[in-house]
């Protein structure tokens, strides 16, 4: 036992020592930026080109580094930032979002909604809890983990248990949820402009994942509970620990704040729900009377929907815990979720400038175009295609932590490659997302690994790295594979993973 953990621990260290080496995604995107300069020159003197399937045009790589090139590249910088797609969609559900995390209203409820629970259901309910804590952004990450140690001691079980089956739900189920949330609006805004790219009249919406998502939570739940209690737990003695809880009652107050905001949330959409009823409703789609389409308001209005549903229940629990005592304090607010944004902010003004010049040498239309002639010609198609850019992806994951990062690179090569062998762009987002999450778990490179390790240590000092993988790595595998075995049923049943978004075109 002890060799295959020296083993383990000399693989992680040197996946640590090398993902250490690569650049913060910023300068990522800087490099990536310089590369495309660079070849868009070399194919333009080779005159590298591909026939465009859709419109029998020859497209060739356009030169910037040229006059043209360089003017576009100075004067368009700046218009490059401000049409960047997810900039101002996650902006916008951040000044509702920061109200209800800052108030103390995420917290609450994540205290409140697990607390409730019979000692026999614990865990499905932390891990559904962590799952369903994707839409409260980084809260689920930083709140669950010790909150779940705090309970299953009080119900003596081992606090470390506890802690890994939170953190199994919130990074390992990152692609489920049963809402539509920051996320599916965050990955959508690079997915659409990148399908755009072969074909300009697609359209979706963020809700594109969203039956998939579903079907995903009960899964992932089911399987969630079997590796915790069949496979992890059994790993652990008996915990002997004098530590009483006494910080994580909820108090009146809170409860009243929670009340209150469950009831202003149910105001809101019941709201938003009378908006839907009548053959004329002002949330569907004149032409079609679907709610569902692309043209509906209820589509094309989602981000502010969304936004209101946290600010709305935030502000209440706010003003009734006495978090918010005046207009000044929800600005405040509203400010300081911005100011956490900072990072992305900068982040998004290099992706936009990477994928302006992307878009402009035309390099991504060509390597889609020849990709996917080499995936016919090989015969390569089919669930084999889709598994593989999984795999790929939950690879990638290991050393490259953001997903927005991340899809940002992989979408303009990607999605218009997969769409041109036939694959609705849903699918191939659905693919990367699974990918994406079940490598959360047991990379050292995730943001929020020290801090799980920091969990973790407040109970075994001892504990290192390879104490996390070892617990970990079993539902990083099982995720992977049932997740696998879920959209295999989707494909081969030919079932839509979302609102007008199927498998195939």
């Amino acid at each position: 036992m002890s060799s295959n953990e020296t083993l383990l621990n000399r693989a992680l260290n040197l996946i640590e020592k090398k993902g250490n080496k690569l650049p913060d995604p910023v300068t990522l995107f800087i490099i990536l930026s310089a590369l495309v300069l660079m070849f868009s020159w070399i194919g333009s003197r080779f005159g590298i080109s591909a026939i465009h399937p859709l419109t029998g045009d020859i497209v060739f790589i356009e030169n910037l580094l040229d006059r043209q090139g360089l003017t576009d590249i100075l004067t368009k910088a700046v218009s490059n930032f401000q049409s960047f797609p997810p900039l101002g969609l996650v902006l916008a559900v951040m000044l509702g979002a920061g109200v209800a995390e800052k108030s103390g209203l995420m917290e609450t409820l994540m205290k409140d909604s697990v607390s409730k629970v019979s000692p026999k259901y614990i865990t499905m309910a932390v891990i559904f809890a962590g799952i369903m804590a994707n839409a409260a952004g980084d809260a689920g990450f930083i709140v669950l983990p010790p909150l779940a140690a705090i309970l299953f001691i009080s119900i003596g079980r081992h606090p470390l248990v506890g802690i890994f089956a939170a953190y199994a739900g919130v990074s390992g189920g990152f692609a489920a949820n049963l809402i539509v949330n920051m996320g599916d609006i965050l990955l959508a805004s690079f997915t659409i402009p990148a399908a755009q790219m072969i074909d300009p009249t697609f359209q979706s919406s963020p809700a594109m994942n969203l039956y998939f998502m579903i079907a995903s939570t009960v899964l992932l739940l089911i399987v969630g509970v079997f590796i915790t209690e069949k496979i992890v737990e059994p790993r652990f003695s008996k915990y002997e620990s004098s530590e009483v809880v006494t910080n994580q009652n909820i108090t009146v107050q809170e409860k009243k704040g929670i009340r209150i905001a469950g009831i202003s949330a149910a105001i809101f959409l019941g709201g938003v729900f009378l908006l839907t009823l009548g053959e004329n409703a002002l949330l569907k789609d004149p032409a079609t009377g679907s709610l569902l389409a692309w043209e509906a308001p209820l589509m094309q209005g989602l981000v502010p929907l969304i936004t209101l549903l946290f600010l709305i229940p935030g502000l209440a629990y706010g003003i009734v815990t006495k978090s918010i005592k005046s207009d000044k304090d929800a600005v405040v607010m509203m400010g300081n979720s911005m100011k956490d944004m900072g990072p992305y902010i900068v982040l998004a003004f290099a992706a936009s400038q990477f994928l302006a010049y992307f878009s402009w040498s035309n390099i991504g239309i060509i390597i889609s175009i020849r990709g996917a002639e080499a995936l016919q010609n090989a015969g390569f198609t089919g669930v084999g295609l889709i598994v593989g850019f999984v795999f790929l992806s939950s690879f990638i994951n290991i050393f490259l932590g953001s997903a927005s990062a991340k899809w940002a690179i992989m979408a303009p090569v990607f999605v218009p490659m997969f769409l041109l062998v036939g694959y609705d762009p849903a699918l191939t987002q659905i693919a990367y997302r699974i990918g994406d999450s079940v490598t959360n778990t047991i990379s050292p490179l995730f943001p929020y690994f020290p801090i799980l390790l920091a969990f973790v240590n407040k109970y075994d000092k001892k504990a290192g790295m390879g104490t996390v993988i070892s617990n970990m790595l079993p539902y990083s595998i099982s995720f992977l594979i049932v997740w696998i075995l879920l959209l295999f049923i989707f494909v081969l049943l030919n079932i839509p993973v979302g609102p007008n978004a199927g498998i195939f075109i």
